[in-house]
């Protein structure tokens, strides 16, 4: 029997220039996707093309394949993931910036066209060449990117919102040329009216500068506003990869170094004290500590290593001091793979295309339609050329509605204006389409629902035994510790005793506990271990209140002193005071929660318990996240996901609706589509309602931005259409636009 020997898939980046819109990116991935032996997967958001391919074909074929689909490609300078943040990403000067100079231009040169076209007053002898000279430079340079779009969705047969506003302003500008140089609107002293009155007018006489400029004005505001918070997409790499330690303590021959994190290699020992970052993956051979892992792995409490105990980079140790030999280094180690799963879940996500553009790809070739048979139905009815070119370019002004630039950026300027006074800070758009459809919500425990610090929960003392002197007892010895759970201890007890005695004689006992002397008695905090080793076994009833907190996830530490056991100590990640009633209203709102955690299954059952939530899910890694939500897709369901840590970041990119707590790290807060401020978990139901009310004001701009423009369509086919009715109609729907918009200032929150 012949072996058969499979083909490797390989792996390609590429960064797309030149897309506009979503459509644009579909039109992209179609087109790679027709080469043989291609799967690509194109981004809007983060303007990148993800390539899979089998057999020789040339990273340049992909390039002249997006350039020839009319935009541009190129290759990454670097590995797509290093380790390291690529230096040319940090060098890269940010993209808006130019859209930022149209913009401000555009905005200088069309206020005083709009004014000398709409005020009577104004409108001096020969106003109207002033007009044109300020006019020009908008329609040609600073729409020249709709232009470019435009005539890229000619070429494949396509119609955009670009394809609209294009249309429209060519044709207001080309029609006040005309009317300018060719007709009778350039004579000294033509003025435009104000009359609102229905009556067939010379088109030769007419000019509508002010309409070609404004709305490119317009629409230009709407896609600077956007491109600001499309810039941030990409940033969660970014935050991630920075998290790792910048230099290492590495020893030698007995003799510590501190080298750049970049000049460690596998099999380097190196030195990590307390407080410091865990430089890179690898294996302790010295010492023993508590290592806080909860940013990876999701557990509240600190794990406990020592020698051949394997650690993870970027993780803080919390305890003594380590020698930790170098396992895995760059882009092998746990970050580096953490940091491919949210490039693969933000590659991967589906971009819904903006609304605008789906209305355009229906509306234009209508337009198109009527003004080819505006312009037969004159000539064939005896009418002038003339008149039929009036009517017919008529048609073709009116139906750029200069509301339409307004309709997305005004109900989403006050929507995530409303929002950041409440906490909730709102990304973009895109955002928005995915609230109203979710119906399942994922939440992180550690810090989501709970508090994601240690806090001492309860006392249990033996027969006769005071929890007050406990407190006081305990909490000062282990105030002199920097483990959390001490530190949680210690906390409680100044919180329920006040200022704490003095300690003499502090010893820790790596990995059991500590023991000193407080006010004459000799403490012993720690493990029952401990306890048991210095003759002071705990008495059935305490052993019956460890073994029941530990059932639950909690962390139980027995006190005694003076050859006594006295006490259990009970520490946990308590819940948040309002989670119950966050997970209440997201229930009234018809989702489902499920809560995903890292941590074991009897804390995560207690927690859930707690606030009400019926399904859970432990013990998972961050992948198993991103693998849980998949799943959940797969099942038909539309997934939301909270979270606050860099275990989170994966599953809220996947995630249709990516929700992070504020309160926790960049990199959550960077993958995520919507950032809480607040820790307070009411702020997630809140966010949605919000959220969907600006989707709900946005559509009803978009209904009513068109809904002028359709109206007085019949106008201009019947060449009835003067340019005041025309600036008026521009006028009242950004009018009605704008008010719309502003009532989303009156949303208020459940939480208040």
């Amino acid at each position: 029997m012949n072996a058969v020997t499979e083909t490797p898939t390989k792996q390609i980046e590429l960064a797309i220039g030149g897309m506009t819109c979503a459509s644009c990116a579909a039109r992209i991935e179609k087109k790679l996707n027709k080469l043989d032996g291609v799967t690509a997967s194109v981004n809007y958001a983060t303007e990148k093309a993800r390539v899979e391919y089998v057999g020789d074909i040339s990273p340049d074929d992909f390039v002249a394949t997006v350039q020839d689909a009319g935009y541009t490609a190129h290759l990454p300078a670097g590995p797509a993931l290093d380790g390291q943040p690529d230096a040319g990403d940090t060098a890269q000067t940010d993209p808006t910036a130019s859209l930022r100079q149209r913009l401000l231009i555009s905005v200088a040169l069309t206020v005083p066209v709009i004014v000398l076209a709409m005020v009577p007053a104004a409108q001096f002898t020969n106003w109207q060449w002033l007009s044109l000279t300020l006019a020009a430079p908008v329609v040609v340079w600073a729409a020249l990117p709709f232009h470019k779009a435009a005539w890229a969705n000619l070429r494949h047969g396509t119609a955009t919102m670009d394809t609209l506003i294009s249309m429209g302003t060519l044709a207001a500008f080309g029609w006040s040329l005309y009317a300018l140089f060719w007709g009778t609107a350039g004579m000294p002293g033509m003025t435009h009216p104000f009359e609102l009155t229905i009556a067939r007018t010379d088109g030769t006489g007419n000019i509508y500068l002010e309409a070609a400029a404004g709305v490119t004005t317009f629409i230009l505001a709407g896609r600077y506003f956007e491109a600001r918070s499309k810039r941030r997409a990409g940033a969660a790499l970014q935050a991630l990869l920075e998290l790792g330690a910048k230099d290492v303590a590495v020893r030698k021959n007995g003799v510590e170094h501190r080298i750049p994190i970049e000049a460690l290699a596998v099999g380097d020992e190196f030195v990590v004290r307390p407080g410091e970052k865990i430089a890179t993956d690898g294996v302790v051979i010295e010492g023993s500590s508590a290592v806080d892992a909860s940013m990876l792995t999701g557990e509240s409490v600190p794990v406990e290593v020592g020698a051949n105990d394997q650690v993870v980079g970027a993780t803080v140790n919390v305890g003594g001091r380590l020698v930790v030999r170098a396992s895995r280094i760059g882009g092998d180690t746990q970050l580096a793979q953490m940091a491919r799963l949210v490039e693969d879940a933000q590659n991967g996500k589906a971009q819904a295309q903006r609304l605008a553009d789906r209305i355009s790809g229906v509306f234009v070739p209508i337009v198109i339609a009527l003004a080819v048979a505006t312009l037969g139905f004159w000539i064939g009815t005896g009418g002038s050329i003339a008149a039929a070119f009036t009517a017919a370019v008529a048609v073709l002004i009116i139906a750029c509605p200069c509301a339409l630039g307004l309709a997305t950026p005004t109900a989403l300027m006050v929507g995530t204006g409303r929002g950041a006074q409440l906490g909730i800070l709102i990304k973009g758009p895109e955002v928005l389409e995915s609230t109203r459809r979710i119906d399942t919500i994922v939440l992180d425990k550690t810090g989501t629902v709970t508090t994601g610090t240690m806090t001492l929960l309860d006392v249990i003392t033996a027969a006769a035994e005071q929890p007050d002197e406990v407190l006081r007892l305990a909490g000062a010895l282990e105030d002199s510790s920097e483990h959390p759970i001490a530190k949680a201890i210690a906390d409680g007890a100044r919180d329920k005793v006040g200022d704490l005695p003095d300690v003499e004689d502090f010893r820790n006992m790596e990995g059991l506990g500590v023991q000193g002397i407080v006010d004459g008695h000799a403490v012993l905090v720690g493990r029952q271990r401990l306890l048991v080793d210095w003759a002071q076994p705990l008495p059935e009833d305490l052993q019956a209140a460890m073994r029941h907190a530990e059932s639950e996830g909690k962390t139980a530490v027995a006190v005694g002193w003076d050859g006594t056991a006295r006490a259990v100590l009970v520490v946990a990640d308590a819940v948040k005071p309002t989670s119950a009633v966050a997970i209440q209203q997201l229930h009234e709102l018809g989702l489902t929660p499920i809560m995903l955690t890292g941590d074991n299954v009897a804390t995560a059952s207690t927690i859930a318990a707690q606030v009400g939530i019926d399904t859970v899910i432990a013990e998972v890694m961050p992948s198993d996240k991103v693998d849980t939500v998949k799943r959940l897709q797969r099942q038909g369901k539309v997934v939301a996901m909270v979270g606050d840590g860099v275990n989170d970041a994966a599953a809220l990119a996947q995630a249709d609706l990516g929700l992070a707590m504020g309160t926790g790290t960049d990199v959550a807060i960077e993958a995520s589509d919507l950032t809480l401020v607040r820790g307070d978990l009411r702020a997630v139901p809140d966010a949605i309602r919000l959220s969907r009310k600006t989707l709900a004001t946005i559509k009803g701009n978009l209904f009513w931005a068109f809904a002028y423009n359709v109206a007085a369509l019949p106008l201009a086919a019947a060449g009835l259409l003067n340019p005041m009715l025309a600036g008026a109609a521009m006028a009242f729907s950004s009018v009605f636009v704008v008010s719309n918009s502003l009532r989303l200032r009156r949303f208020t929150s459940h939480a208040a």
